[in-house]
């Protein structure tokens, strides 16, 4: 089982954590992708492939609604270029990228539309102009230039075939997404906590959406992004984890409805989430909403507390068949000491072991 570290992507952050996460033994690191609230992800990348050679890179997650299809495929082509073949390409609907632009996250019609092109664009195959719906309005069809000769549909006309594919890792909560991951990912990435419960649901879901799609549920991988801080002091991994796990336990209950099993507890304290959520404060351990997860929920949905239990139960979640777990840690408006402290142990401690 893969670990990769989550992280900003500023450019000299990305590229300084990087060297220290390669020479930690992490196997890959992403960088988010919320051009309001961080710097370009892709330019983080390719900084971070120049001052490493071995672990992989990637986003965590773009999205579906600001970059158009083409640009993002060749933008994760460029990365793979430069790294020699480290790029993975995460991708969901969206969250703060798009609320940012006023937005809510990608419906899933157009979610799915677009997943499918963006796999065609990475295979360095044609798409039909038609499967690229864009407004006239917005800008006229080629044809009304009465050009010589004009492209008769899209590619990534610099495709190098020498260069493996960039994978696609769909980001997947509630199960319309999983089912569409287990039908067009390279790897299905589900963020549903680190509860092997709901996160075997999720597998399961997956798994038959490959299988009624004709592919092999086997030749589809499984993964998870799950919220841990490694700490002596169970109360302090606890505060350090709380603001990062607000937002990704709130995918669980974006428009209200809980996805995936959960008991009655459980469910109160998503209705809570997701009633209190302030994107002002998106991920912040000293947000409003931060309060809002009690211990209990802490323990379940993330991993908080020394080596010894953090590899207990990042092997449990290996047990599952996941092959890739993406961590979250620390995150702003925590004590910036002891999230070092608590990097540092995870890094001495945890990433060996596992």
């Amino acid at each position: 089982m893969q670990l990769w570290l989550l992280t900003h992507s500023r450019p000299d952050h990305a590229f300084k954590t990087a060297q220290r996460a390669e020479a930690a033994g992490w196997d890959g690191m992403l960088v988010v992708d919320s051009q309001n609230l961080a710097p370009d992800a892709y330019v983080a990348l390719t900084l971070a492939a120049t001052g490493t050679t071995r672990i992989g890179l990637g986003t965590g997650v773009t999205n579906s609604v600001t970059r158009h299809a083409a640009v993002t495929a060749s933008a994760a082509m460029a990365v793979q270029l430069v790294s020699g073949g480290r790029m993975a390409l995460g991708i969901g609907r969206g969250d703060s990228a798009l609320a940012h632009l006023g937005r809510s996250p990608a419906t899933f019609a157009s979610f799915a539309r677009y997943v499918g092109v963006l796999q065609r664009y990475l295979r360095g195959e044609r798409v039909a102009f038609a499967d690229l719906p864009m407004p006239d309005g917005v800008a006229a069809p080629v044809e009304d230039l009465e050009l010589a000769d004009h492209p008769a549909d899209s590619r990534i006309r610099w495709f190098d075939p020498g260069i493996s594919k960039v994978p696609l890792e769909i980001a997947a909560t509630g199960p319309r997404v999983i089912g569409l991951a287990g039908r067009e990912a390279d790897r299905v990435m589900f963020t549903l906590g680190a509860v092997p419960a709901r996160l075997r649901w999720g597998i399961d879901l997956a798994r038959a959406a490959a299988a009624d799609a004709g592919r092999a549920p086997d030749s589809v991988a499984y993964g998870a992004y799950i919220n841990m801080v490694c700490h002596p002091d169970r109360a302090v991994a606890r505060d350090l984890v709380r603001g990062g796990l607000t937002t990704f336990a709130r995918f669980s209950v974006m428009h209200g409805q809980v996805s995936g099993p959960v008991d009655a507890e459980t469910r109160e304290v998503l209705a809570r989430l997701h009633q209190g959520y302030d994107m002002r404060a998106h991920t912040r351990g000293d947000s409003a909403q931060a309060t809002l997860l009690d211990d209990d929920f802490v323990d379940r949905f993330a991993i908080a507390g020394p080596p010894d239990y953090c590899i207990a139960r990042l092997r449990e979640l290996r047990a599952l068949g996941l092959d890739k777990l993406v961590v979250s840690g620390p995150t702003a408006g925590t004590d910036p000491v002891a999230a070092r402290e608590a990097m540092a142990l995870l890094d001495a401690e945890v990433i060996g072991a596992v």
